[in-house]
């Protein structure tokens, strides 16, 4: 007997191999030719076997089908196939396993068994008793039956769907229990019991639980509180099953996000929302607009509530006249119509449906009784609407339809509430459809929530019964509100006599006034009586009456109508108020741009619509908590006086006036709670609408940027390109930036580009020569004939370069192209020196786009290259930018706006523009810079753009008319865009006209949609007075643009200015209900020049642009009477040349070097001394100022003026905060800080003294200041026993605890951070000290023991006088310069102060101790003449 013979079916596998045993898709038994249950085979025979068992199988298995079968099931089965071999090959491969020979040893008594091996845990696994038991009773002789293989894949799927069913709590577990190895019957009695307790389905529902566990249902319920249904962890479940089903089907391709993370796919647009954006037929910037309100479908009377709702809110802005009302909300009507039904975008209804925009009528005229055929009336038109407000309409579109689903969820609510709960609410049923504002769906909403809490509980309670089959306990717990109203104490409310609607509606001034009736008690007998007493809670008189006053004062609070009333008079009479915060008293001195507002008082919302930028730089310094605003209700105190009027009774009596206390202070409480939701609503909403101000302003100038066509050659028509060569020399700095340019064709390409180093020009007359460099310039401006010279920089030397290649261009006589004058003779003129704006471009030389375009040139060509194509396109440019355009500055508030606010208004701009222009939908193709504009073209953006590029493509990538773009399946033409998005982007995509070409149609290149194809036919048939059966020949012969095509080639376009387009309007609108009047229009205009330009010429920058642009400073940031640090580039007797250090040259004339007339200015000041100087003229043209030195014009400190109401600022409290700044600032005290760096120490002052005694001269220990968070304090060693404490002023602070950005000592010197306050200050001050004391005119001792030494040395040297210096201990940083004049003349001493770099004598700086004693010298002998005179 073989060992074969002794294995039984019956022997139980292991959970490893009982997973491998059933196939993963049909469940079917694998067919093992190496194992437990087949053959001891060895690989060889099964390669000579291979085909063979491959084609009975696949007889026995149905795998041959007929030509009928299904592809996927015979893709299916192949699968299988393939699964199967592998795993046959992988088990013939591998050797019996040691449980194998443990059963093989069992069998056979001669076998030698080895040692038991350690119990193995084992994880319990699902599955059916009848599975077990099939899997059981197979062996070798049986493995093949064909009746079991055909219930398998049944049985499998069985066990699957019972594998993925839900799980309920019983087998929540089950899967994480882990046991020891069991026996045979034990195991399977197990597993028997565990399948008796698994539930069929998910959750703990049902009966079965409930009596299993012998809960009830209350019971039940507190336990899935605890504990939750078994429902948690299903999105586990789904994303295995999700795995499984990717798993069962390994051939099934990749698709992108199996490749790419979620964010890389919403990068590139990619995902399953972009692609259902790019192929649904509807305008992408409507899809992403209208998103979450998709489900939303407008009603006929919905449709006419809209209409009037925006007309409502634009009428105040637009100030019309009276009777041109109507026609408005008419326009506005017909405005949505075309955006709702039709799905036309703004610049569609803008370009082909402005006579909805405009107003015309019929004005009579006094006849003419001279003249017949005069005219009986002219037409008076009036435009309603722009193009801005179309964009507001889009913008309230959104906005309504965000207000109609929060009514109708409203509604949906209360309908529930009436249908399930009977209950009714006049005031719910009256508000709702007042409601026009979010604000008034929102009191309404908490009206309803407030009123009917524990309905709405209940609502969901059977809710969620409905939808999970579960029946939960109502809850137990109300709040105190409920309690009331369900209690008796609710009677002592309606005891007020007047319902908190009835006096909201006489507030409001509402129909018939509302008496408030008196009731017989007094307010505190009636709460003590039975009927309103409630034990426990309220047990007596004084409570109650508490409660009840607080429930009517909620009551108010929460009703709708009163808000509208406290809404209203925010609205009318509120006011706002700045208040400084602790931190903001120290952080914002008078040199704080937030000093603006910091005692700001009384600011009316009028006041703020006028200054947006104001109230949003005070949120921003409250978000930095430096200030605190408030919004308040100015005439409060008469506010209230007039609600009481409608509060209280009429009666006279004294139960009359106790009620009437009650009732005011009920009032009283009602209001304090509605002032602080009122001013929050109204803070944010006006914060909203400054935001929207701001974003609108970046708008307009974003529009005035784009509203520019290419710069314009001299005798060329508009919209022609130049060629421009564009020169920079960057930041200017000699020696260190080249001069680099680049030549740009009119295409875009970059053809040359190059380096000057010196194009300075010479003077004859004075014998010097021109640069080395101008006489290559001239060669290449007359070898390549550029139409424009384009130059700019980063500094103020940019203007010296224009200034030179203006002078090469004058000098050398350099001329552009030569065109043709009024006379017919070719001329030429001098070429233009421009100065290009180059805000593209210094985002352009640093971008990834310029280094890709561009990868072999520097930085500043790049730029030159970018200033170039700005010449050439501005509209081009801008577009490249894509969301970087955000970094542009068009409005200084703009950083206060957020960004995405900014990018879609800024987006609106762009689409306006880029549609005015319209886009060559085949240079597109192959441009990129042109295919930039596609997404803000009408109907398209970023993802329908690049869908119509590729069907573009693949449809041969060039566009012969406007109709291929729907597609033509005869043409075998894909559909680029559908039906919709084409009737949007037809007529701004525009298509060149080739008279050789049939196909070609020339209203393709022109601004004319094709739906008025037939009117620019039959305009341009009746220009040419052609007849009927002229036209029908035409057109029968060369195709339905046949007239238009004649009208060209007889250059015969002015005879359409001779037909009265008047007429034809009024036939369209009498016969077709049209407006045409405007499109007749354009049709004439682009008959006789397709897509003419129409933006403005090019605009060249005004003196305060190019300032900014040179300078970094506008007229906020430098201007008259600012002192500011310059540095001195040259002394003369007569005046200091000076540079401020945004770049700007400086003079001081010989009046303003200083005050003192006995010195002159190089006594004073030395060459490249930094010194502070009063700015008192600036020529913003030539990038020049005049300076004053002079001490009394430097005490007078510049102060922007500021025009105020006299209740407008806060004159006292300002005073307050200066005396007890005062008083803090004699006060030692420190606050302790934390600054990472290695000379902070946490010490005082003495501290400091004690640590750097042992350190050398010139050591310094950083420390926290006791003057504030905003200072710090610096100690540095003069000298043994000296130390020099000096005091920082922190500005620019992130927080109070950081260093500022800013730190500034004394007010005159400035530095970026601590390490170069180091530095420049107080390492150059130690060095001055050392050059001190290591002259040898200094002495070492004390001042008693100089003057000594000097009057030993005088009476030594009687003639002689001398001089020495020593150091001032009481004064840390000076020294005295002691003197003697001689035997017999007085000991005299001079304070010497040591300034960074400097020594400062009679307010005179001295470099270095060489000038210092010439100075002394000099002024000493100054003094003693002048004492002689």
């Amino acid at each position: 007997m073989s060992a074969r013979d002794l294995i039984e079916g019956e022997a139980l596998l292991d959970d490893e191999e009982d997973d491998g045993s059933f196939d993963e898709e049909t469940g079917e038994p694998s067919k093992r030719a190496n194992g437990v249950n087949g053959h001891l085979d060895d690989s060889s025979e099964e390669e000579e076997d291979d085909d063979d068992e491959d084609a009975a199988r696949a007889v026995r298995e149905g795998f041959i089908v007929d030509e009928d079968e299904e592809p996927e099931e015979r893709d299916r089965r192949r699968r299988e196939r393939k699964k199967r071999r592998r795993e046959e090959r992988e088990e013939e491969e591998a050797d019996l396993d040691e449980e194998d020979l443990d059963l093989i040893g069992e069998a056979n008594p001669d076998f030698e068994r080895r040692a038991p091996s350690e119990p193995k845990l084992k994880r319990l696994k699902r599955g059916y008793k009848e599975d077990r038991d099939s899997r059981r009773s197979r062996g070798v002789d049986d493995i093949f039956d064909s009746d079991d293989e055909e219930d398998a894949p049944h049985e499998y799927d069985d066990r699957r769907a019972a594998r993925v069913e839900p799980r309920g709590l019983a087998d929540e577990f089950v899967d994480f229990i882990e046991d020891d190895v069991f026996e045979d019957d034990d195991r399977d009695q197990r597993l028997d019991d565990l399948e008796v307790a698994r539930p069929t389905k998910r959750g703990l529902a049902g009966a079965e639980f409930t009596e299993a566990a012998g809960l009830d249902e209350a019971a039940l319920e507190d336990m899935r509180m605890a504990f939750g249904d078994g429902n948690e962890y299903d999105w586990a479940l789904e994303l295995q099953d999700e795995q499984d089903e990717h798993d069962a089907d390994p051939d099934k391709g990749l698709e992108l996000k199996d490749v790419f993370e979620p964010s890389q796919l919403a990068e590139k647009m990619l995902t399953e929302e972009d692609n259902q954006i790019r192929y649904t037929d509807e305008p992408e910037r409507f899809q992403l607009a209208r998103q979450q309100y998709k489900h939303i479908v407008l009603t006929d009377e919905q449709f006419k509530e809209e209409a009037l709702w925006i007309s409502n809110l634009m009428l105040p802005k637009k100030r019309l006249e009276q009777d041109l009302r109507e026609p408005f909300q008419k326009s506005i009507a017909k405005v949505l119509e075309f955006m709702i039904t039709d799905e036309y975008e703004v610049p569609f209804i803008f370009q082909h449906r402005k006579d909805y925009l405009i107003h015309a009528a019929k004005v009579a005229v006094t006849p003419d009784p001279y003249s017949q055929n005069a005219p009986q009336y002219v037409v008076s038109a009036e435009k309603l609407l722009n193009q801005s407000d179309l964009w507001d309409i889009f913008e309230m579109d959104l906005k309504f339809r965000a207000l109609i689903d929060k009514r109708a969820a409203l509604q949906r609510t209360y309908d529930n509430l009436q249908s399930i709960l009977n209950l009714q609410d006049s005031v719910f049923e009256e508000m709702l459809p007042a409601a026009v504002t979010m604000e008034e769906l929102q009191d309404v909403q908490d009206y309803l929530h407030f009123q009917h809490s524990s309905q709405l509980k209940d609502l969901a309670l059977i809710s969620e019964a409905e939808t999970s089959g579960t029946q939960r306990r109502p809850g137990s717990t109300k709040s105190l509100f409920e309690r009331i109203r369900n209690g008796k104490v609710y009677g002592l409310v309606r005891a007020f006599g007047i319902s908190a609607d009835s006096f909201a509606q006489n507030a409001l001034k509402e129909g018939r006034r509302q008496y408030t009736e008196d009731p017989s008690q007094r307010p505190d007998d009636m709460a003590d009586s039975e009927a309103i007493l409630d034990p426990p809670d309220y047990s007596s008189g004084s409570q109650a009456l508490r409660a009840a006053k607080a429930m009517f004062a909620e009551e108010l609070t929460m009703s709708p109508k009163m808000r509208k009333v406290m809404r209203q008079a925010y609205y009318m009479n509120g006011v706002v108020d700045c208040f400084r915060t602790d931190k903001g008293l120290r952080k914002i001195d008078e040199q704080h741009p937030y000093y603006e507002f910091k005692y700001l008082r009384n600011q009316q919302l009028s006041d703020i619509a006028r200054q947006p930028e104001l109230y949003l730089r005070m949120l921003k310094a409250e978000d930095e908590g430096l200030v605190e605003v408030k919004v308040r209700l100015q005439g409060y105190d008469t506010f209230k006086k007039r609600l009481y009027t409608d509060f209280e009774s009429d009666n006279f009596s004294e139960v009359a006036d106790a009620w009437n206390r009650e009732r005011r202070e009920v009032l009283d409480l009602a209001l304090l709670k509605l002032d602080k939701i009122m001013a929050r609503g109204v803070k944010e909403n006006m914060k909203n609408e400054c935001e929207n101000h701001v974003a609108k302003a970046c708008r307009e100038e974003f529009s005035k940027k784009l509203d520019q066509a290419p710069y314009k050659p001299k005798g060329m028509i508009l919209g022609t390109i130049p060629r421009v060569l564009a020169l920079s020399n960057g930041t200017g700095m000699t020696g260190r930036d080249a001069i680099c340019w680049a030549w740009v064709e009119e295409d875009g390409r970059v053809l040359e580009n190059g380096k000057f180093s010196d194009l300075s020009v010479g003077d004859p007359d004075r014998g010097i020569d021109d640069g080395p460099d101008v006489a290559a310039f001239v060669e290449l401006v007359q070898r390549r004939k550029p139409d424009v010279l384009g130059v700019s920089g980063f500094s103020v030397e940019t203007r010296k370069l224009y200034k030179q290649i203006d002078e090469i261009v004058e000098r050398k006589d350099l001329r552009g192209a030569e065109y043709e004058d009024e006379d017919g003779n070719d001329t030429s003129d001098k070429l233009e020196v421009v100065i290009v704006n180059d805000e593209v471009a210094r985002l352009y030389q640093t971008s990834d786009r310029a280094n890709v375009e561009h990868p072999g040139l520097p930085p500043l060509t790049k730029y030159c290259v970018a200033l170039a194509k700005y010449l050439q396109n501005p509209m081009k440019e801008y577009a490249s930018l894509g969301r970087d355009i955000a970094s542009i500055s068009f409005d200084p508030s703009q950083q206060l706006v957020p960004q995405e606010k900014i990018l879609k208004h800024l987006e609106t701009a762009m689409v306006d523009m880029v549609n005015l222009c319209g886009v060559d939908v085949n240079e597109a193709v192959s441009d990129t810079y042109t295919a930039n504009l596609l997404p803000y073209v009408c109907g398209l953006g970023p993802r329908k753009a690049s869908q119509l590029l590729k069907a573009i493509n693949l449809n041969g990538g060039v566009v012969s008319t406007r109709a291929e773009l729907v597609g033509d399946p005869e043409e075998g033409k894909l559909p680029a865009v559908g039906p919709r998005v084409w009737n949007n982007c037809a007529s701004f995509l525009y298509i060149e006209f080739d008279s050789s070409e049939p196909s070609s149609d020339y209203l393709d290149n022109t601004r004319v949609h094709p739906e008025d194809y037939d009117l620019g036919r039959k305009m341009a048939a009746d220009a040419l007075e052609l007849d009927e059966e002229d036209i029908k020949a035409e057109v029968d012969e060369n195709g339905p643009g046949a007239i238009v095509r004649k009208l060209i080639k007889d250059d015969a376009q002015e005879k359409v200015n001779d037909l009265i387009l008047e007429e034809y309007a009024e036939q369209l609108e009498k016969n077709f209900n049209q407006r045409k009047r405007a499109t007749l229009e354009t049709i004439r205009a682009e008959l006789q020049q397709p897509y003419e330009e129409l933006r403005r010429n090019f605009a060249l920058l005004s003196t305060e642009e190019i300032f900014t642009m040179f300078t970094g400073e506008t007229r906020d940031s430098l201007c008259e009477g600012m002192i500011v640090p310059v540095s001195i580039k040259r002394i003369t007797d007569d005046h200091i040349d000076a540079k401020l250090d945004c770049g700007i040259d400086g003079i001081v004339p010989e009046m303003e070097l200083t005050d003192r007339m006995d010195v002159s200015a190089k006594q004073i000041y030395s060459l490249h001394q930094t010194v502070q100087a009063k700015i008192q003229y600036m020529n913003r043209k030539a990038l020049s100022v005049t300076l004053s030195l002079r001490e009394d014009a430097l005490r007078r400190p510049y102060r922007k003026e500021v025009d105020r109401m006299s209740d407008e600022w806060d004159d006292r409290e300002e005073q307050r905060d200066k005396d007890m700044l005062q008083e803090k600032n004699d006060v030692s005290g420190r606050t302790q800080r934390v600054i990472k760096h290695p000379l902070f120490r946490s010490f005082n002052a003495a501290q400091a003294e004690e640590y750097l005694g042992s350190q050398a001269r010139g050591d310094v220990v950083i420390r926290p200041s006791s003057k504030g968070l905003d200072h710090l304090a610096v100690t540095w060693k003069v000298s043994d026993n000296i130390y020099q404490h000096i005091d920082v002023l922190e500005l620019d602070k992130d927080n109070e605890f950081s260093v500022g950005k800013t730190l500034k000592i004394g007010g005159k010197y400035t530095y970026s951070d601590l390490d170069e306050l180091i530095v420049n200050h107080v390492k150059a001050m130690a060095r001055k000290v050392d050059e001190m004391m290591l002259h040898e005119k200094f002495q070492n001792g004390s001042k008693a023991d100089t003057e000594r030494w000097l009057t030993t040395y005088t009476e030594a040297n009687p003639k002689r006088s001398v001089y020495a210096f020593c150091i001032n201990p009481k004064y840390p940083g000076y020294f005295f310069l002691c003197f003697k004049a001689g035997q017999h003349a007085q000991l005299q001493n001079w304070p010497v102060k040591v300034i960074p770099h400097a020594f400062e004598l009679q307010r005179n700086p001295y470099p270095d101790m060489r000038a210092l004693c010439n100075g002394f010298k000099l002024l000493f002998t100054n003094m003693q003449s002048g004492k002689r005179r």
